[in-house]
């Protein structure tokens, strides 16, 4: 693993994929002319707002995702997580998929989400990712980059399963994927703290890109993309407007923390 920066990038994805394409190009654009060699974009990149919508479109989403995802890994030479977006599973729902692709344009490494976020919050809105989606029944994966270090992945509301990580971190991870499209209401409160916890418990760096504003009538996301380091603390934050985190990944500081607060090595109960 060497030292090299990284690109958390910040979207506000609307109900249209070709918008969306042009947006995240723009971005990973930006990312790649300040430094990144890795760029992730957050869940729901290519379309993100009308459920039914996304259900009708749902292949050409797919195909299309994939098709850019590879296009831009070759294009700048870098390699890129594609958050999360429909790929449909023929029982009519789809599969929320992360996609890492290598420079060379080929895939590396993919996840189908596990955790759906189903929930009724306060503010009155209303979430049911299962009605559109299926969930994924294998672990996520973590793939070993020589230069990248060790990448796990996992997709949104993931974030709230401590053990997914632990996991993640058992196998290895050096650094975490949590591609969001956190709702503004949750974000607010949970969303920081959420992701510190995650690096500090896993001693890993957290790469965090995110959805932000609003993306119709009723869905509104909190932003605030982030990279922290092992330690737990924030390296770059994105803010509220569509736009890239930019951090270095250090391997020497990686290996610091973990030298320092050796917890994963003290665990009792595996």
């Amino acid at each position: 693993m060497k030292s090299y920066l990284a690109a958390a990038v910040q979207m506000n994805s609307l109900p249209d994929l070709s918008k969306n394409l042009l947006q995240a190009e723009d971005l990973i654009d930006l990312a790649v002319r300040q430094g990144a060699e890795l760029v992730c974009l957050p869940e729901n990149f290519s379309f993100l707002g009308d459920e039914k919508a996304k259900q009708e479109q749902a292949e050409a989403i797919a195909q299309g995702s994939e098709k850019f995802l590879k296009t831009m890994a070759q294009r700048h030479q870098i390699t890129i997580l594609g958050g999360g977006f429909p790929v449909p599973t023929g029982t009519g729902k789809v599969y929320n998929t992360a996609l890492l692709v290598g420079a060379d344009g080929q895939e590396l490494a993919r996840y189908e989400k596990v955790h759906l976020f189903d929930v009724n919050l306060p503010d009155g809105n209303t979430y049911q990712e299962s009605q559109t989606v299926l969930a994924g029944m294998r672990l996520p994966p973590v793939y070993p980059s020589k230069e990248l270090g060790h990448l796990g992945l996992s997709v949104c509301y993931d974030v709230r399963f401590p053990e997914l990580y632990r996991y993640l971190s058992q196998m290895g991870a050096e650094v975490l994927f949590v591609p969001a499209a956190f709702t503004a209401y949750t974000g607010k409160d949970h969303w920081q703290v959420l992701l510190q916890a995650r690096a500090i418990e896993n001693t890993c760096y957290m790469i965090a890109p995110a959805q932000t504003g609003k993306h119709n009538s009723i869905r509104q996301s909190h932003g605030h993309a982030v990279i922290i380091d092992p330690w737990g603390i924030i390296l770059a934050d994105a803010g509220d407007q569509p736009g890239v985190a930019i951090a270095a990944i250090e391997p020497n500081r990686l290996e610091q923390v973990r030298r320092q607060m050796p917890s994963l090595q003290h665990r009792v109960f595996v």
